[in-house]
């Protein structure tokens, strides 16, 4: 049975609830009973959009589950620009890495929504994991897919134009969004700056090579949304600039 620790919840009144925790892969397989004391367990912790949870070079160890809202995961420059590697969305985690490795943290993390945290201590995670095969493998086939994101990641920057990197990211929120009809909606229609971040360039760059997809025709603005028009096209650009490069 996992201790049952008080939550430190900050200056908020969270009612502690395993519900929450039970929508979180991470944590699949595990007992009611083990629900109930990790909640306990946990420090709870309510954030705002735009506030940031964890700073680059940060010693903490903590693990970081998503129980609801948004975060991003990314970092800052001592210029001062942003690179984004991921969002985590309710059911996920973050802050793995420092909690396995011992180091400071490698990235930020910001709310982009109001968000509500459960915090697992280093400790505590690292006792779930011994005691919890199935959560180990979660956590390596986690760390295996970062290594291939990352892969990824370097060789479009090192290959792709920031055009083809852009064409890249808009299938990607495309084939995320849902793809209808050879449609698919992006709503809201992500910012210019959170593009710029993703794909490694200024958002007036972004603005720019958006305005002349919409001038080709492949994207279309709808109220809030951003529309691509025909995802069979852009899978065709994709796939022949991966052929190329």
């Amino acid at each position: 049975m996992l201790p049952s620790w008080r939550p430190i919840i900050g200056a908020m009144s969270i009612p502690v609830s395993s519900m929450g925790l039970r929508n979180v892969g991470l944590l699949e397989g595990l007992r009611p009973a083990e629900f109930d004391a990790l909640a306990h367990a946990c420090l709870w912790r309510s954030c705002k959009a735009g506030e940031r949870i964890v700073s680059r070079e940060d010693t903490g160890r903590d693990v970081y589950l998503v129980v609801g809202g948004r975060v991003r995961v990314t970092i800052y420059s001592a210029a001062g620009k942003q690179v984004t590697f991921r969002d985590a969305v309710a059911g996920e985690h973050f802050g793995e890495v420092a909690a396995l490795d011992g180091l400071p943290r490698s990235a930020d993390v910001v709310a982009i929504e109001n968000s509500l945290l459960a915090v697992l201590p280093c400790e505590l995670f690292r006792r779930l994991l011994a005691e919890h095969p199935p959560m180990a493998h979660r956590i390596m086939a986690d760390l295996a897919g970062l290594v291939r994101l990352l892969s990824d990641r370097v060789l479009d920057l090192s290959t792709l134009s920031v055009q083809d990197r852009l064409h890249v990211e808009l299938l990607r929120l495309a084939q995320e969004a849902g793809v209808q009809n050879n449609e698919a909606r992006l709503d809201p229609a992500p910012r210019h700056m959170d593009l710029a971040s993703k794909v490694s360039t200024y958002r007036e760059q972004v603005s720019r090579e958006l305005s002349a997809l919409q001038k080709s025709g492949l994207l279309a603005k709808d109220g809030q949304a951003l529309v691509v028009r025909d995802v069979k096209r852009l899978q065709q650009l994709v796939a022949a600039l991966r052929a190329d490069a």
